[in-house]
This record gives structure tokens, sequence and C-alpha cells, in this order.
């Protein structure tokens, strides 16, 4: 099974870089095979996008503002829950695209190919002020995240 990891945030915009703390702490522990991919959404989405042809499931792990919950809280949320139809947003920036938007367009892109497993990690947050460290109860979470990633992938990946 071949799985992409996305991990979306601005990594100068404290908590909002954990799904960017996540893909860095995987490349450092994941093998290199060609059945991950690992994709960096801070920036230049639209051709991330393109590279998701071929993936059998995706796993997705971003930030979550104003959801009420305690900071550092973690979430595992259905994508089928939230993944509309594709619309064309004029106001979807390659920076600033969130994980609910790049589903949306990577579901018109990839059409028939569009795999059927996505997962979606989000870590509830409060600060986005310009700094580039994250607290310590986001950086604790995100070690969660990586921690259930790496588990979930010893299922798929040939010993």
């Amino acid at each position: 099974m071949k799985t992409a990891i996305m991990g979306f945030g601005n990594p100068v915009r404290s908590d909002d870089a954990v799904g960017i703390y996540v893909i860095e702490e995987l490349r450092k522990k994941l093998p290199d095979t060609e059945d991950i991919s690992i994709f960096d959404m801070g920036t230049a989405a639209f051709e991330v996008l393109f590279g998701l042809k071929g993936h059998d499931r995706i796993i997705l792990v971003d930030a979550v503002l104003n959801s009420n919950e305690p900071v550092g809280t973690l979430f595992k949320v259905p994508a089928e829950e939230v993944v509309k139809a594709p619309q064309d947003d004029p106001m979807v920036f390659l920076h600033g695209m969130k994980w609910d938007q790049a589903l949306s367009y990577t579901k018109k892109i990839l059409r028939d190919e569009y795999p059927e497993d996505i997962q979606v990690y989000l870590v509830a947050i409060e600060n986005t002020k310009l700094e580039i460290d994250l607290s310590d109860e986001v950086k604790d979470a995100g070690d969660k995240i990586i921690h259930h990633i790496l588990e979930d992938l010893k299922l798929s990946i040939p010993s």
C-alpha cells in the first residue's frame, strides 16, 4: 500500500506548525521507501496535490483553531465527514490551503484514483503568533500523532 503523509501549517506561526513538525520528525524516523511519500503542505500546495497520484492512502496532520478544547487536544477525524464536492475557491492561496480544501482539490484532480483510505489528525491550538516554537502541549500532541502513524505504518510496510 502506497501512503502519502501531508503536514499542514505555517512554520513561523507557533502552534500552527504542528503538521510541519510531524512530517519533519517522520522523515527522520521512517525508512527510505517508495511506499511512503511525505509532503510539506506549507508551500507549493497545488504542485504537491498532483504528486498524490498513485497513493492508496492519505494521512493528514494539521492544527485547528477555535475547537473549544484544551490546547494540545488531539482529534482523529473521518475525512468523509467534511469533504464535499470540490469547489473552485478564488480565495485559496498556495500557502494558505487547509486540509479540507486540499482533499477537495485532490478529489477533483485524481478523480477515479482518489484513495478511499484517508486519515486526518487535528490538534487544538490557540497560539498563531509570529514565533517558531511549538508550545509543550502541541508538541506532545504532535509526538502522539507520530507514534500513531508509525504504529499504523508498521502494518503496511513490508519487512
